[in-house]
């Protein structure tokens, strides 16, 4: 009787170590992914969403202005935040966000963050780019097609093109709005490089 008593206790010790093994490691691997995420949110980006995301998250409640994010499918487009927009629509990636057809087979990801009211007053596009050899090219190419762009309703008073890693910020609007996003942008990005900065006339 002593001995099954014995034996028992010993199964239920070694079943309670086992249980506490797994729950630290199920810890140890939380803890592991949470620091990873910080990290991650921290000092790089997941995609270009997350990006405009990281910059727009920064503004004050009383800083903010109403927006939407994406293209104009269901599925893309959001409210009061970027949102992914589809390369498969080269007209409405010109139209929308100034990123001109000849460039497109140089990214893969596209993402905006527009004025709801006005995209004139605030529009903000985040490109990546396959090939960071081809950052230069792409970015003239969306320079070129701002400054020689035909404006409806008005047009922007400035644009601005920054290179964060292997994307491209391209954003126009009021100078003020803009002034204020490149100001966000390049405290939440310190390794943001401002490429051009520049009135529209």
């Amino acid at each position: 009787m002593k001995k099954m008593i014995a034996f028992t206790f010993t199964v239920l010790m070694m079943v309670s170590f086992a249980a506490c093994g797994a729950d630290a490691g199920t810890e140890n691997e939380n803890s592991t992914n949470e620091s990873q995420t910080e990290t991650s949110q921290t000092n790089g980006k997941a995609d270009a969403v997350a990006l405009l995301k990281n910059i727009w998250d920064s503004y004050g409640a009383d800083e903010r202005f109403s927006v939407v994010g994406g293209d104009y499918s269901a599925e893309n487009n959001k409210m009061d935040e970027p949102g992914i927009f589809s390369l498969e629509d080269q007209d409405a990636l010109d139209a929308s966000l100034a990123f001109p057809a000849a460039a497109i087979s140089d990214i893969d990801e596209a993402a905006s963050l527009i004025h709801m009211m006005n995209g004139n007053t605030f529009t903000c596009g985040a490109f990546h780019i396959k090939d960071v050899n081809n950052m230069d090219a792409v970015t003239t190419a969306i320079k070129g097609n701002i400054q020689n762009r035909q404006w409806i309703c008005g047009f922007p008073d400035k644009f601005v093109i920054a290179a964060i890693d292997d994307y491209i910020i391209a954003m126009f609007g009021d100078a003020e709005v803009i002034d204020n996003f490149k100001e966000k942008m390049t405290a939440v990005y310190s390794n943001a490089e401002i490429v051009c900065d520049e009135m529209i006339e």
